[in-house]
């Protein structure tokens, strides 16, 4: 969940003995059970980053963690929350967010460890990059879709690296859906974001992006969908 890079070693919080803890939020109840849940797909021993599955693991990055998560660099979702109802949404609610920084602000404790739950067992949750039985369409700032669509994913397809980009769908009746908002956006964690439900786009649906200049996006459609420009 977290880059391991030379910048964040000036801000890891290892732990000293005269650490004054101000919080009854421990790694033993809380903070494990939340890194299993949202952590353990990439960063645990053998995972795609550095473990951070045990309290030994994690203390020394505590200040790290809390930076990242602030941040929302960590866990690489790159999609703002709430814009857009995604399945796997892997991004940290809130609520996962303030329950992070409240236990490295009070001192990061440990708690008794017979509160751990069971060691994780993560399971591959990436999907595929192109949904089974889809027709791609590449759309712009400038795209009207001249048939109907039932759009069950959408990707980054040509987006600037750093931008942050929203997207909607504006259907000829004057209703919008969102489509994809990307926070800073970083091509080492591109990914497909597959709807919760296909969104159904008529004939006229013009595609709007914020700002126009951003790239291209991929929209992953259950029919063959021909566009134009509005």
């Amino acid at each position: 969940m977290f880059r391991a890079v030379a910048l964040l070693t000036l801000s890891l919080g290892i732990a000293q003995a005269h650490d004054v803890i101000t919080t009854k939020i421990t790694w033993s109840k809380e903070i494990s059970r939340l890194f299993f849940k949202r952590c353990a797909s990439c960063h645990r021993e053998g995972g795609a980053a550095f473990s951070l599955m045990t309290y030994e693991e994690a203390r020394p990055w505590a200040k790290a963690i809390k930076e990242e998560t602030l941040e929302r660099r960590m866990p690489p979702w790159n999609a703002v929350k709430g814009f857009g109802e995604f399945k796997d949404d892997r991004g940290l609610t809130q609520e996962e967010i303030e329950l992070i920084s409240n236990w490295v602000e009070g001192g990061a404790p440990e708690g008794d460890p017979k509160h751990l739950p069971p060691a994780p067992h993560p399971a591959t949750w990436q999907d595929p990059a192109v949904p089974a039985g889809t027709a791609e369409v590449v759309v712009t700032s400038e795209t009207k879709l001249e048939s109907a669509a039932r759009v069950v994913a959408v990707r980054a397809k040509n987006l600037k690296p750093g931008v942050s980009a929203q997207v909607v769908a504006v259907r000829p009746d004057g209703t919008v859906e969102p489509l994809l908002w990307i926070y800073k956006y970083d091509p080492k964690f591109k990914r497909t974001y597959y709807y919760r439900a296909p969104l159904a786009l008529p004939a006229g649906t013009r595609v709007e992006m914020t700002p126009p200049s951003a790239g291209t996006l991929a929209l992953f459609t259950k029919n063959p969908v021909t566009t134009g420009v509005h």
